[in-house]
């Protein structure tokens, strides 16, 4: 197996969480860096886990407190006991009890959503409880709505209606998808990084997606093929950026292009030449940077000011 490459491994933890959301599902997470620095909330997406943050996390120490939690289902959180436990409004639940937690009174964090977890950040877009504690929002390799529609996976030649039916099939298919070989890497590599991603960066990403059980994919794979939070987007008063790889072929630009031009305060769109959906993997300074920025413009500032 391809060693992993050393900022794919997250550090030890400060602290951790074990918090319980609105319908008593319990949520884990932890918080790495000062206690005293800007505080940063990483939300990760479908089959991953914290771990998925692990190389943007090493570039945000040790000048930021940075929070990671397991979305349900995923990592060390619970996993739900049926269909119920998976939604957009469970998400949301998930999100605002973690910022409860993890958000001193009175203080902000930038919050940072890859994919699901992007979405899951548009989906508390209407909660006072995540707004009053949302400085800024970074939104990353993501989308609203149409996510089957605007699949790229599949070949150009599938079009219409067929496209839209393999694409809901890949999407939402049961089957456990087993070790990761050299032939499952090349496969997700295909369908999730760009063409150049280096092959250790390839299988940090594979054992990450491997991991999750197939009945927590599916479930929230059913989510994903319904989902629609356009209209979420209006709500979403923080100021936002948006960051997507040229070679997304699960949350192509369009996506992208959508946001911005629906939120109320856009913060720029940038846009990662040769990167895929995994953008945080692939490229984590770029992402970080991103991150970093928001923090000094949107929330040093206003704390400077407030003093």
């Amino acid at each position: 197996m391809t060693k992993l490459p050393a900022d794919c491994v997250l550090p030890t933890a400060e602290q951790e969480y074990r918090i319980r959301s609105a319908d008593g599902h319990w949520i884990h997470a932890a918080a790495y860096g000062p206690e005293d620095a800007p505080l940063v909330v990483l939300v990760h997406g479908w089959t991953c886990s914290t771990r998925f943050w692990a190389p943007v996390l090493h570039q945000l120490l040790p000048g930021h407190r940075v929070v990671v939690y397991d979305q349900r289902g995923h990592g060390r959180s619970d996993v739900p006991v049926g269909a119920a436990g998976y939604s957009t409004v469970k998400l949301a639940d998930d999100l605002e009890a973690v910022l409860a937690k993890v958000v001193p009174a009175g203080g902000r964090a930038v919050l940072a959503g890859h994919s699901m977890g992007g979405m899951t950040i548009m989906a508390a877009a209407d909660r006072a409880g995540v707004a009053d504690r949302t400085a800024a929002v970074v939104l990353i390799s993501t989308g609203p709505s149409d996510l089957v529609a605007e699949l790229n996976v599949l070949p150009a030649a599938v079009r219409g209606g067929l496209r839209r039916f393999l694409g809901r099939q890949l999407l939402q298919s049961r089957l456990p998808l087993g070790p990761v070989t050299p032939v499952t890497r090349a496969a997700l590599k295909y369908a999730t990084m760009g063409p150049a991603t280096p092959v250790d960066r390839a299988d940090a990403s594979a054992r990450i997606v491997h991991a999750c059980p197939a009945k927590v994919r599916y479930g929230w794979s059913r989510v994903l093929g319904s989902l629609d939070l356009h209209a979420r987007l209006a709500q979403l008063a923080a100021p936002t950026a948006v960051v997507v790889g040229s070679h997304d072929r699960l949350t192509p630009p369009v996506h992208s292009h959508r946001m911005l031009a629906a939120l109320p305060a856009p913060e720029g769109l940038l846009e990662l030449p040769g990167v895929g959906h995994m953008s945080p993997i692939e490229r984590p300074a770029e992402v970080a940077g991103e991150i970093r920025r928001l923090v000094e413009s949107r929330l040093l500032t206003v704390q400077e000011v407030a003093e």
